[in-house]
């Protein structure tokens, strides 16, 4: 009875968002993977955050169903490598066993997804650079969905990174210190943003209760609309991601304060 009741639940949300407006690109906070593995039992690290790569499968296809052009899904920030080193390297090691199996999945190739890792790449060892070069060198013709894995990301790192890498290309170019002042806008920090090219998040949804954004998408989450969700990332349903794009369009966006 419940497997009905679910079921035609959602069909009749899918039926309702389809009549509407669907954000152009989605963020997802993946919170609450330890809290779900300590319910299940499950305390070593890599099989808690395997729990939480898999959900990613069901992600990707419900943004093919529902014509979602961009989805940006954060995994592993610049603080979490304060944890302890078990469970970073946990943490990473699945990472790294995702980026691998994308770069083989069928359904990736079929819905021609395209893969690209952003954030402070550098930070990350060698093998997990090694998986996302892979992936991003098997999907990179693809023209379907982006699949932005933000990895060894922060929020204020990016807009760091930004602003010397504009700094440097400036020097390079010879550009006066009183010149370069006036060069550093908004629009130009923008151009070397990891996401630069994409659109910014029209829905920031994250999971496990926490209400907060922890620096995610800091610069490109100015006019997003959030949606916090009490459900852990790994336990995160079809429903959940149909009521978050619902809230979505019953929101009135008005782009400024």
């Amino acid at each position: 009875m419940f497997r009905l009741l679910y079921y035609l639940y959602s069909r009749r949300l899918a039926r309702d968002i389809r009549g509407g407006p669907r954000p152009r690109h989605i963020g997802i906070i993946l919170d609450g993977n330890r809290r779900h593995g300590r319910s299940l039992g499950i305390l070593e690290p890599r099989a808690v955050y395997d729990l939480g790569a898999d959900k990613l499968d069901d992600v990707l296809e419900w943004c093919v169903e529902f014509a979602i052009p961009t989805v940006t899904l954060w995994v592993f920030s610049t603080e979490n490598f304060r944890r302890p080193a078990a469970e970073v390297s946990g943490i990473l090691a699945s990472v790294e066993a995702k980026l691998v199996a994308l770069a083989e999945d069928p359904a990736i190739h079929r819905s021609r997804v395209r893969v690209r890792a952003i954030g402070c790449l550098a930070m990350l060892p060698a093998q997990v650079l090694d998986a996302i070069k892979a992936a991003e060198r098997a999907t990179a013709s693809y023209d379907g969905i982006e699949l932005n894995i933000a990895v060894a990301y922060g929020g204020r790192q990016e807009i760091t990174d930004a602003v010397r890498a504009l700094l440097s290309r400036l020097a390079v170019e010879q550009v006066s210190l009183a010149e370069a002042v006036d060069e550093v806008t908004p629009e130009a920090i923008a151009r070397h943003l990891y996401t630069a090219g994409l659109p910014d998040p029209d829905l920031i949804i994250r999971t496990s209760g926490e209400i907060r954004l922890s620096g995610f998408l800091l610069w490109q989450s100015v006019h997003s609309e959030f949606y916090f969700t009490d459900v852990l990332w790994p336990a995160f349903r079809k429903i959940d991601f149909l009521r978050a794009i619902r809230a979505y369009q019953h929101r009135q966006r008005r782009y400024g304060c």
